[in-house]
């Protein structure tokens, strides 16, 4: 796919992350047809005004670019008319796979065989999405991460049927409309990127439980350590750097010590049960209120547009 990728592109679901792709593909000058069942009571337009208004703020783009990535957008509760012409179909619905295997199933017949079908799904098996579907080999995984219109990042995952052709197709699609695509080359749960953060999540809330130290203070060493570094020094960077010979007497001593549970904390598990649910109700492994909820998310938010305004 030498040339520039301007064909037509569906997405299936208008919640944050739907509206937050749609807005990639739309801003790129694509035709962007939005699907939701509730589609009168969508709010991806709005979404896509306070995303790109955030994104003005820190000189990212202007009013005539926000006029017209909305003039690109198609928001309908048809979902011929959605994926009708669509080069690709993004789905987005919520996470699950019976929903999932039944839409790409229905897919597989009304789309044309050239259609790349393709599911943003955070852990779900691609492969078992595409299990009832016949064309299996234009099936492939588009994990984007949260914020989708501020993180670069996305997990191309290719299961066993999925074509050559189709799976570089859609790393090269993904990169002309600026963002960062990563090849997956098998489809195992959590793809890449959620094993190593659920891995260090893990840890994180081991050493709560353990009573080793405090939900904050865990965070704090993190941000203030080897966080700071991650954004330029990967962990495998980082390991030839310090030397193979001395990461591997590390693990040596340190492994022993390491949490491998393959079951959920039993804290995570009291969380629950006690309805501490984080954001949602107030408490979670910290305490929140309203004040600190806003703080939280608009810092990050803030902190994605300043890094990518230096960029």
């Amino acid at each position: 796919m030498a040339t520039q990728f301007n064909g037509k592109v569906a997405i299936l679901g208008g919640g944050l992350m739907g509206s937050g792709i749609a807005q990639i593909f739309a801003s790129q000058g694509c035709e962007v047809a939005i699907y939701d069942v509730d589609w009168q009571g969508c709010h991806a337009s709005e979404n896509i005004i306070a995303n790109m208004t955030q994104m003005q703020q820190h000189g990212l783009t202007d009013t005539m670019k926000i006029r017209a990535t909305l003039n690109c957008l198609l928001l309908t509760g048809d979902l011929k008319e959605a994926v009708s012409d669509a080069a690709l179909v993004i789905e987005c619905v919520p996470e699950d796979l019976a929903l999932k295997q039944r839409l790409f199933a229905r897919l597989d017949t009304i789309c044309p065989v050239s259609t790349i079908l393709a599911s943003n799904t955070s852990v779900i098996s691609i492969s078992q999405i595409a299990q009832d579907v016949t064309h299996k080999e234009r099936v492939v995984g588009t994990h984007f991460w949260n914020p989708p219109f501020l993180i670069p990042l996305v997990e191309v995952i290719r299961t066993e049927w999925t074509s050559e052709t189709v799976f570089e197709d859609m790393y090269l699609i993904l990169r002309q409309v600026g963002k960062h695509p990563v090849r997956v080359k098998k489809d195992v749960p959590g793809f890449l990127v959620n094993r190593l953060q659920h891995a260090l999540w893990r840890e994180a809330i081991y050493l709560v439980e353990q009573g080793i130290a405090d939900a904050e203070t865990v965070d704090e060493g993190i941000r203030y350590g080897f966080g700071l570094r991650l954004p330029i020094l990967g962990p495998l960077e980082n390991a030839d750097m310090v030397g193979t010979d001395l990461t591997l007497a590390i693990h040596e001593y340190l492994f022993p010590y390491l949490n491998n549970a393959t079951t959920p904390s039993p804290l995570l598990r009291q969380c629950v049960a006690q309805g501490k649910l984080g954001f949602k109700s107030g408490e979670g492994f910290q305490r929140w209120n309203e004040s600190k909820i806003k703080a939280s998310r608009e810092g990050l938010v803030e902190y994605l547009l300043q890094v990518i305004a230096k960029h």
